[in-house]
């Protein structure tokens, strides 16, 4: 590129790149960037005359970077994270007054145990601030976080740690759950009462409580499923009113057994123990209002 060409490239088209790169696709990254698609295609072709390169091209599984594309992306990707964070580490972030959206990834367990509680803090203490929860697919987190497609995620998930900063809140156990006045309420739980015990089966996409029941199938422990359901949230009032029993993380059943409706009993397997974290991007470590929302977590939840 001569310093003519060079002159000609502003932040914006920069930023255009990153986004087609990361999704590859012109509409996915119009809508990450609150494009049109024919500013999108002007953006595109701005790049292409002033690189002299076709830099994506479209194929059937999206567009597919060039050789000149994926030389430019490391450099073009760590200067705008440089600058990033420089702007945000001088920004004062005050939660009386702001008004921003923070985007958050979590499981449904975790949403149910973190949210309530978190809001009502937010609706006192940020009136301004507000929280947008989404799903991503565990391997696509380190990339949604480096992208700033999200801000946080929160669970456990093992593996993340290697590309991003971790905050660890507590670490989580499995419980059986069972009505208070269940044939088992009271009395240590064995494993052949365990196995003869009818149960509620929750394929939850909480990671943890996906390695706790994979880690079951594997040690040969198989209860009598009776009803398997899509979501864990009506499973607690299955249970309430009839002898089933569901396993549970402890930290979602003693939210469930604030009533004492319930009886929270010791599996008699030794289970693996789930660290649940705050995870987010070191590049993002400069941010004000990210480190206020991640000293919240901690302050609310860490143990």
């Amino acid at each position: 590129m001569n310093e003519k060409n060079l002159n000609s490239v502003d932040l914006n088209l920069l930023r255009v790149f990153l986004a087609i790169w990361e999704s590859g696709s012109l509409t996915v990254a119009g809508e990450h960037l609150g494009l049109t698609q024919p500013a999108m295609s002007h953006a595109l072709a701005r790049l292409r005359r002033l690189l002299d390169d076709p830099l994506f091209v479209r194929t059937p599984a999206g567009m597919e970077p060039t050789a000149t594309a994926e030389r430019l992306f490391e450099p073009i990707d760590t200067a705008l994270a440089l600058i990033r964070t420089t702007l945000h580490a001088q920004e004062h972030f005050d939660p009386g007054t702001a008004e921003r959206t923070f985007r958050l990834a979590m499981s449904d367990m975790s949403e149910f145990f973190f949210l309530p509680p978190l809001l009502a803090r937010l609706e006192r203490e940020a009136p301004g601030v507000k929280l947008e929860v989404v799903q991503v697919p565990v391997d696509k987190l380190a990339d949604a976080l480096r992208s700033r497609e999200i801000d946080l995620a929160i669970g456990y998930l093992p593996g993340l740690e290697r590309d991003c900063s971790t905050q660890h809140l507590f670490s989580d156990s499995h419980v059986c759950l069972v009505r208070a006045r269940h044939p088992q309420a009271g009395r240590k739980l064995t494993l052949a009462a365990l196995l003869t015990m009818k149960h509620v089966f929750v394929p939850s996409n909480a990671t943890g409580h996906r390695m706790v029941e994979q880690w079951l199938t594997e040690s040969g422990v198989h209860r009598h499923i009776v009803l398997r359901l899509p979501h864990f949230t009506v499973a607690p009032e299955i249970v309430r009113g009839t002898d089933l029993a569901v396993l549970l993380p402890r930290s979602i059943a003693e939210r469930f057994n604030r009533g004492r409706a319930y009886r929270l009993l010791e599996i008699p397997v030794a289970l693996p123990s789930i660290d649940v974290n705050v995870y987010w991007h070191a590049r993002f470590d400069a941010d004000q209002a990210v480190r206020w929302l991640r000293d919240m977590l901690l302050g609310m939840f860490g143990k």
